[in-house]
């Protein structure tokens, strides 16, 4: 038998009302349905709080870890709802009992209590331990105070796009660049977001189409730290895909060139299609130039918040919480979205794999025969781009982001490639490996390979006759 006391006190009166239930031998099962909720202790008194693993990261977090990291960012129902995708982390058989941890213990400071735990050695466990109150949580870390630029910002991407980075916490300055021909002034668009209830301080410049942006962006760019460009013209009918290059390769150029003179530390990410060809066209220029080409960086955001999007739609889940990784290229077949990588994707029947695949190789063309062919998709492109340009700058604040994004790399047997890449100070610090592919992805990267091959050639071509100023 045992005995189960409870004391509950109101503030109300000073009335304080004792229970004492007494069970012998009754299961605890039955005790339960006879109690309140409120009541019902959850674990034996003895047991540690339970730890699953955050697949962010991989380290371990009670519930109330998890949450106090994460309050304000999430509602309490999909904070509820992750909690039971994570897998329970082991327990480890220790001698010792777990020391009690401050209840409002943020998630960077569970890390520093879990380093403490290690048993050598253990006078520096010990000092970790009394440390972990007085660490800094992570959620606490300053913002940045970065300068960004979105060259063709009065488009239709331009302009949600910015409006989306003018409310970044790590944006201090916001630069809005276009021609004179654009919709609406650039000065406008700047004057309209200026008025935002945001600490960024937002100009306008514009410049007359013919005009070299080098000779008229000196201002514009000096001491950016990231600058997106959404430019190019959109492919017309008749229009072949080395027509649509030749010309978008022009105005990219032009961009590039002058951030090669004003900034050329800051990170680009490109929205100038094609950009299977446009990206390598652009770091090979700059590579020439004796720059770092890892500073040009095709932004694909927008096939992973499909994939999201897509498989959440299908599973009935939260897509918030679904991290689809998409590999190859940014056009067509190239699109290789990696279902067999995340746990809810993964639960997708393998017959379906096959169309969901199309659905999202397809997804720009099913927007633009919605719109009629009156326009693109121009506001999930703007807020992709944003995601992408949030993690950028989450980075070069130093903290680690993950993402996938076209650029240079070494994973596969082609110079360029999408893959998950890790942004940190200064850009890109790492090239993730592709990891563990089904059959019916490793068929489909070899297809997509051909393809992206050719479309690759054609920038480098490119690059090959042209120079930075």
């Amino acid at each position: 038998p045992f005995w189960l006391k409870r004391t509950i006190s109101s503030r109300a009166s000073s009335a304080r009302l004792t229970t004492t239930l007494s069970c012998c031998g009754t299961p605890r099962s039955a005790l339960c349905l006879c109690l309140p909720q409120s009541l019902v202790l959850s674990r034996p008194l003895n047991m540690a709080p339970e730890k699953r693993i955050d697949s962010e990261d991989g380290e371990a977090y009670t519930f109330e870890e998890l949450t106090a990291f994460y309050k304000g960012k999430y509602k309490k129902a999909a904070l509820e709802a992750y909690w039971e995708t994570c897998k329970p982390a082991k327990r480890a058989r220790a001698k010792a009992k777990a020391e009690p941890e401050p209840k409002a213990k943020a998630k960077a400071k569970a890390k520093a209590k879990g380093k403490a735990d290690a048993p050598e050695p253990k006078a520096k466990a010990k000092a970790k331990v009394k440390a972990a109150p007085k660490a800094k949580a992570k959620e606490a870390k300053p913002a940045g105070n970065f300068k960004v630029c979105v060259c063709g910002g009065a488009g239709g991407i331009g302009q949600p796009l910015s409006l989306l980075m003018g409310m970044d916490p790590n944006v201090k300055e916001l630069c809005i660049f276009d021609l004179n021909i654009a919709m609406v002034p650039p000065e406008g668009v700047a004057k309209d977001l200026s008025h935002l209830e945001r600490k960024c301080e937002v100009k306008g410049y514009s410049m007359e189409v013919g005009k070299n942006p080098i000779d008229h962006l000196e201002e514009c760019l000096t001491g950016c730290h990231l600058v997106l460009v959404p430019a190019g013209v959109p492919r017309k009918p008749g229009m072949t895909r080395d027509d649509l290059f030749k010309t978008n390769a022009g105005i990219a150029k032009g961009i590039v060139e002058a951030c090669a003179k004003f900034c050329p530390d800051a990170v680009l990410g490109m929205i100038v299609n094609p950009v299977n060809s446009v990206v390598p066209a652009m770091a090979e220029l700059y590579k020439k130039k004796g720059l770092d080409p890892m500073k040009i960086v095709g932004i694909t955001t927008l096939d992973i918040v499909r994939a999201n999007k897509f498989v959440g739609e299908i599973t009935n889940k939260n897509p918030n919480f679904i991290n689809i990784p998409v590999i190859g290229g940014h056009a067509g077949t190239t699109i290789i979205p990696l279902f067999s990588q995340d746990k809810v994707a993964k639960t997708i029947p393998e017959d379906q794999i096959p169309d969901l695949d199309k659905h999202v190789q397809n997804a720009g063309t099913d927007v633009v025969d919605a719109k009629g062919g009156k326009g693109s998709a121009t506001l999930s492109m703007a807020y992709a781009g944003a995601r992408f340009g949030k993690s950028v700058l989450a980075g070069l604040a130093g903290r680690r982001r993950v993402e996938c994004a076209y650029c240079m790399s070494d994973v596969t047997d082609l110079p360029y490639f999408a893959q998950k890449v890790v942004f940190g100070p200064g850009g890109i610090t790492k090239v993730l490996p592709l990891g563990e592919l089904s059959d019916y992805e490793k068929t489909r990267l070899e297809e997509a390979k051909v393809q992206l091959k050719g479309e690759i050639e054609t920038g480098l071509e490119y690059a090959k006759g042209e120079n930075l100023a």
